[in-house]
This record gives C-alpha cells, sequence and structure tokens, in this order.
C-alpha cells in the first residue's frame, strides 16, 4: 500500500484540493484509494459525500479514538491533514506516510509560515534518515508571479547558506534546493478548474477532455516524482 500525505501546519494552503484531486486520478486510472480525512473540518470527506456512484469509487475514513483503520489492502492512501501539526504530533504524523507533498503559496505570510514548518519537518527523525520523503508544491501561484524569487525567500528565511547568480534560471533554483533536500516538484496555478472539480466531486483529471487541459499537464511532474524512487524511503522501499 502507497501511503502519501498532503501537510502543511498552516491552513487554507490548499491540502485538501491536493488530497482530493490525487485521490481521483488514481481511481481514475483503475486503483483502488483510500482516503484519509484526518482533519476535524472533513473537507476531503465533504468532497466525497457529493461525488457520484458514476465515478470510479473512493473511500472515505476519518481518525476514530486517534487511530486510523484502514479497510482491506488498497493501493493508494491518500492522506489530507489538519493545520498546526508540530513537535510530537508532527512527528506521529510524518510515521504515517512514504511520502510527504507540502504545498506552498508564494505570499509572504505563507512563505514566512511554510518556512518555519518546513524547518520543524527536516528535523523529524524519519525525514532526516530519508525513511519519510518530503517535497513541495507550489500550488494557487497565479499566472506571471515570481515563483523563483519566492522560492529563494524560503529559502533565505531558513537561514541555509548557497550561491546565487546574477542571471537565474531553472538550473540554478534546482541547486537551491537540493541543499535545502527538499524538491519542489510542480507549479499549480490559480484556476477555476479546480473549483468547477470540488463543486462536482471530482478531480481534474475526470473533468471533460478539454476542460483543465493546462492544469492537467501541470500535475505531470507531481505524478512522475511519486511515481519515482525518489519519493520512496531509502531503508524499505517496499514497506
Amino acid at each position: 500500500m502507497r501511503r502519501i500525505m498532503i501537510l502543511n501546519a498552516k491552513g487554507g494552503s490548499g491540502k485538501s484540493m491536493l488530497a482530493t484531486n490525487l485521490a481521483s486520478y488514481y481511481a481514475w486510472l483503475g486503483k483502488s484509494v483510500v482516503l484519509a480525512d484526518l482533519d476535524p473540518q472533513q473537507s476531503s470527506l465533504g468532497w466525497l459525500s457529493v461525488r457520484g456512484d458514476q465515478y470510479p469509487r473512493i473511500l472515505g475514513i476519518e481518525l476514530k479514538d486517534g487511530r486510523l483503520r484502514i479497510p482491506g489492502k488498497p493501493d493508494y492512501l491518500i492522506m489530507d491533514t489538519a493545520a498546526g501539526s508540530f513537535g510530537q504530533s508532527l512527528a506521529n504524523l510524518v510515521r504515517r506516510a512514504h511520502s510527504i507533498l507540502v504545498p506552498v503559496q508564494p505570499s509572504p505570510t505563507d512563505l514566512r509560515a511554510a518556512a518555519r514548518f518546513v524547518h520543524d519537518l527536516l528535523v523529524v527523525g524519519r525525514v532526516s534518515r530519508k525513511q519519510t520523503r518530503v517535497a513541495l508544491v507550489a500550488n494557487r501561484v497565479r499566472q506571471n508571479s515570481d515563483m523563483m524569487g519566492s522560492v529563494q525567500k524560503l529559502l533565505n528565511s531558513l537561514m541555509i547558506p548557497f550561491k546565487t547568480q546574477v542571471s537565474q534560471n531553472e538550473q540554478t533554483m534546482e541547486e537551491f534546493l537540493q541543499m535545502f533536500k527538499i524538491p519542489l516538484i510542480a507549479t499549480l496555478s490559480d484556476s477555476i478548474a479546480y473549483q468547477s472539480a470540488d463543486a462536482k466531486g471530482v478531480g481534474l483529471f475526470e473533468l471533460e477532455e478539454a476542460e483543465g487541459i493546462k492544469e492537467k499537464w501541470q500535475w505531470q511532474s507531481l505524478i512522475d516524482w511519486l511515481a519515482s524512487r525518489k519519493s520512496l524511503p531509502v531503508a524499505s522501499k517496499n514497506k
């Protein structure tokens, strides 16, 4: 069973959007999927409640008495988490996942919050030992926004030394992120296509073929990372 968690201590970063679209993508591929909603607000389970029977089945579950009981052996377990996870509660969450996606919005407030959270995440034992892999996803990025500059600000705020060039490019950003040890795997635009899918209880890839073409293309690098060995634990890739 592949265990993927969407995690960020800050609310409003787009965790549920990532979780529901990822769950629906794997269901669309014909995989058995469990969507675990660990957030008391239960946005992901609310999305499932309006999902029609004509779409591939996704089983929704929630925490009960602090435990996550997963029925059967699904191909994928997608976990949507609550805001405000720090300290031991953060370490407990990390233990549940093979791969963690951290959605980050390119605003000063979100970047400052992300910097603090990523710092806490990096010192969790499983992450530092690469038993749980972590990646950043730039979320709700407006057209023509300077995501490169936003990433550099995030790295600066973490007090991680790095060299830059006068003319910055994608290769330079990769060098920053390699030093950061967390890759930026996708940049997702702020698009009405996500609102349209959410209202129907479907995912981006379940929309009509002509809908959300650009947005579907933006997901490819995220999907490719999750399919790669880079997203799997070093200690036990088949666990």
